[in-house]
């Protein structure tokens, strides 16, 4: 298997975190997104849509998204589990996937994407150039926060986000939270089951990558 790989981007940490909870070692390249090297031809050969994470498998397969890259992972090295075991468990952690990709991953993308300076005509990832629009910043920092107060929600009833133990879905919603600084948002001091989550998860190895 090849990994492809940037150190400071949270798409690639879901899965570089995925790859570590399961205790395997891949072969790693980085792409430096800050350079550009996601949209010269070497990379676009692997992946058209000029983004990372990639992961090729044995086979020659070449997946693109994270759902897919721990699916192909869950799949191949079953233990420990990370996408549930039952039926029930199974569809519980993708939900909660889905509600922090779309109610946390993609709020944060919009007030990023579309309120910093350094993202000028790059609303939108892959290769074609999108302008900014500064009312989506507004709007995604309102829905990051609600995000935020979602989770409180939740983690004060379960100790982890879908099931009683550790799951993709946590590690979903703890990269996005982490990278929420940099549109300057953070815990409320208020969320302290969202805290000690969060601390949890910080401490386990795989976020340590």
């Amino acid at each position: 298997m090849l990994f492809y790989d940037c150190a400071t981007a949270p798409s690639p940490r879901r899965a570089r975190m995925v790859i570590a909870e399961k205790g395997l070692d891949i072969e790693t390249r980085q792409v430096s997104i800050a350079e550009g090297e996601q949209l010269l031809p070497a990379f676009l050969a692997v992946n058209p849509r000029a983004t990372v994470p990639v992961l090729v498998t044995d086979a020659g397969t070449v997946l693109t998204e994270n759902l897919g890259i721990a699916a192909y992972l869950e799949a191949a090295f079953p233990d420990p589990p990370l996408m549930g075991r039952s039926p029930d468990e199974k569809g519980l952690v993708l939900m909660w996937t889905a509600i922090a990709e779309q109610q946390g991953a993609q709020p944060i993308a919009e007030a990023l994407r579309n309120g910093n300076p350094r993202m000028k005509d790059r609303a939108v990832t892959g290769t074609a150039n999108h302008a900014q629009i500064p009312e989506l910043a507004a709007r995604g920092m309102a829905r990051a926060t609600a995000f935020l107060d979602l989770l409180e929600a939740r983690l004060g009833e379960s100790r982890f986000l879908a099931l009683d133990t550790f799951s993709l879905a946590d590690i979903a919603a703890f990269v996005f939270v982490d990278f929420a600084r940099v549109i300057r948002l953070r815990i409320p001091e208020t969320h302290t089951a969202t805290r000690a989550w969060f601390d949890a998860i910080q401490a386990r190895p795989s976020a340590q990558l």
